[in-house]
């Protein structure tokens, strides 16, 4: 199933840092926050790359883009390739780009090559895969698989009470096909590793067989702002201090799981958030992860009257709102072969890897039969300004990325 055929890697990296440009910091990392004029400059630039190529490009009302080359028969279902555009606050360069950029190098190089395919090909970009602006991770592609349902999503409100319906409107991307699974052979994403494991094996290719358990949890703990230098200790009700003891208990929960724990507090909101004033009120995300379903569902009976106990007695009340859980998402087998056959028959050394992060490609899997391609990222550093890859690792799996999904289009 060889193609025997070689993508453009240094076109690969030009395109990579030509995308960096849109949202670039002085750090050397994007903040292209989703559904922002910069997230829209960013869809700008993919849509002329792509209609450069002749692809047709569609819309749905969750601002999903599918970019689609013909194949020879029409009647076969596509194979679906593509990750996303948007990043965090202070992202890194290569970070579900890479996996779109990708993409369009797969698509690029079939024309240069004069290669038609049996089965279309869409190349998909996905609306907040980072759930950093509105709450909610994988949005596009949970509303996709009907995860979310449309008007739920729309519902979804930023810091600042925009809602993603709103959002939407402004940038000029809610379009007219539905946001719903259709018909497709199956799914491809390269993305880069987020963690160490790739880089001190020395291997430039990740098999991806599945993604980790997780679930996300909203708290709020209230107590009383009062004055920082007339209030005793009796007398307070600090909801930093107890705050802090939640947070405390979810260190201790992740590292009683061993290495195969994760647990984090990643944002904190303190009111008033005032020097000299004892704050009031604090809210804070908490999330686990675990690739064993059970172990997951303990975390979950065990946390909420846990942190209950860790707020005791400070006087002070806490509400735990469970935002979703996630089970652990086994890739399908098939897909994943094709990547295993990929790396060999291309000699690169490989691995096979669990993802500890979630990824488009996990709803997507309950609709489609997926697969996902990781290459390193030096010293496993992702969500970060300085994250940073090769270019020869970048093109490498771009190329195992090209023969998976030839093969599927030519099966």
């Amino acid at each position: 199933m060889s193609t025997n055929q070689k993508i453009n890697g240094p076109r690969l990296w030009d395109a990579l840092m030509a995308m960096a440009e849109i949202g670039a910091t002085p750090k050397g990392g994007v903040k292209r926050l989703t559904l922002t004029e910069v997230d829209k400059a960013g869809r700008q630039r993919f849509t002329q790359w792509c209609e450069e190529l002749g692809l047709t490009m569609r819309v749905d009302a969750m601002g999903n883009m599918f970019a689609r080359r013909e194949g020879r028969d029409p009647q076969r279902l596509p194979v679906l390739l593509g990750s996303h555009l948007d990043s965090q606050p202070t992202g890194g360069k290569f970070d579900g780009a890479l996996g779109v950029i990708a993409g369009l190098e797969v698509m690029r190089s079939l024309h240069d090559l004069n290669i038609t395919t049996e089965a279309p090909i869409e190349l998909v970009n996905w609306t907040d895969e980072e759930g950093s602006r509105f709450g909610h991770s994988l949005m596009g592609s949970g509303v996709w698989a009907g995860i979310f349902g449309l008007e739920e999503a729309y519902g979804f409100t930023d810091l600042d009470g925009v809602n993603v319906s709103q959002a939407l409107d402004s940038i000029g991307y809610k379009g007219p096909h539905p946001a719903a699974p259709f018909p497709a052979d199956a799914y491809f994403e390269l993305h880069i590793e987020q963690g160490p494991i790739l880089e001190q094996e020395g291997k430039p290719i990740g098999i991806v067989t599945g993604a980790q358990a997780q679930v996300w949890y909203d708290a709020v703990i209230t107590g009383q702002d009062a004055h920082a230098g007339t209030t005793p200790p009796s007398a307070r009700r600090d909801a930093l201090v107890a705050a802090a003891r939640v947070i405390a208990l979810v260190d201790e929960m992740m590292r009683a799981r061993g290495e195969a724990g994760r647990g984090t507090v990643g944002q904190l909101q303190v009111l008033p958030n005032s020097r000299n004033v004892v704050p009031g009120e604090v809210r804070f995300s908490v999330e686990f992860r675990h690739p064993d379903d059970a172990e997951l569902a303990r975390l979950m009976a065990e946390f909420p009257q846990a942190a209950e106990a860790a707020v005791a007695g400070s006087g002070c009340r806490l509400e735990v709102t469970k935002l979703f859980d996630m089970p652990a998402q086994p890739f399908d087998p098939a897909c994943v072969d094709l990547v295993r056959q990929a790396a060999a028959r291309l000699g690169y050394p490989a691995r096979e890897i669990t993802s500890g992060a979630a990824h488009d490609a996990v709803y997507v899997a309950r609709r489609v039969p997926t697969a996902m391609i990781f290459t390193p990222c030096k010293d496993g550093l992702s969500h970060n300004e300085a994250e940073s890859i090769l270019p020869e690792e970048a093109e490498a799996g771009c190329q195992v990325l090209f023969e998976a999904v030839v093969a599927r289009a030519n099966r």
